[in-house]
């Protein structure tokens, strides 16, 4: 068993020993999705772009930030254990997408998406 399937099989484990299965439908699970990344994202709030990697590397903020970051992997792993998504699959299959939608030569230095 490799890590990911053994930590999705810790994760039913952790919510089968709570009964909370009944709560983890797909919309309350992307909504934890969602609300955890905001989380994350209060994080930075109000740090200069050129501060945030300075930010992440104290100590005590990165212990904050990388809960964060795992609270925002706990609820995606659920969530697409829950509606039967492979997320190592549907993330390969979206790197070919954006592959074709940002190639190298046109996009390299560029936020924006290339015409």
């Amino acid at each position: 068993m490799d890590r990911l399937e053994a930590l999705t099989k810790d994760l039913r484990e952790f919510v089968a020993e709570r009964e909370w299965s009944q709560f983890h439908d797909p919309k309350n699970l992307a909504m934890a999705v969602a609300s955890e990344a905001g989380e994350l994202l209060s994080e930075y709030r109000w740090v200069a772009n050129t501060e945030a990697d300075l930010l992440t590397k104290d100590l005590d903020r990165r212990a904050e930030i990388s809960a964060e970051a795992a609270d925002i992997g706990i609820a995606l792993l659920l969530f697409c254990d829950r509606i039967g998504v492979d997320l190592l699959d549907a993330i390969r299959t979206k790197m070919k997408t954006n592959s074709k939608n940002y190639p190298a030569d046109k996009s390299k230095g560029k936020a924006e998406r290339p015409k």
